[in-house]
């Protein structure tokens, strides 16, 4: 048997739809990351980008585990001196972009460099039921009926 390795021009992509309302963020993150790299196919190669598009709709409804909310702190710097800021995770999610924090969970779990870029190019996040991908016909896939674990009520 031969090893079987992908060429870019053979890699099909498909586009996945994920609700993340009441979804535990981590596993969340697992999930969307394996879509991202096509870890999830048979024609799996490392050196070629063979994952699918990722539509992430209700991003502000993500759950946490834990103390997560008050304790969790992201961090920036401006670039001027004394200028390092944070927020809390409670604060990301509750401002004006709460797509931020799927999309930094996801970023942590992909390679860096030029793959992973590329890789984080197809995933679009949106922090409300809307998205304007209807034409390419996403699939739906529940994440929070693949595990019991993945879905947080409280």
């Amino acid at each position: 048997m031969k090893t079987y390795s992908a060429k870019p021009s053979e890699v099909e992509r498909k586009w996945l739809l994920i609700d993340a309302e009441d979804v535990v963020l981590g596993r969340l993150a697992v999930i969307i990351a394996t879509m991202l790299r096509g870890k999830h196919k048979t024609t799996y190669t490392p050196h070629i980008d063979c994952g699918d598009h990722v539509v992430v709709i209700n991003a502000e409804k993500v759950k946490l585990t834990g103390r997560k909310l008050t304790d969790k702190r992201f961090y920036w710097h401006t670039g001027y001196p004394g200028g390092i800021k944070d927020r809390t995770m409670a604060e990301l999610l509750e401002g004006k972009t709460p797509e931020l924090v799927i999309e930094k969970a996801v970023q942590r779990m992909v390679p860096k460099g030029p793959m992973g870029r590329a890789q984080l190019k197809k995933l679009r996040v949106y922090a409300g039921p809307a998205h304007p991908h209807e034409a390419q016909q996403p699939e739906t896939l529940d994440v929070a009926a693949l595990n019991p674990k993945n879905k947080r009520s409280v």
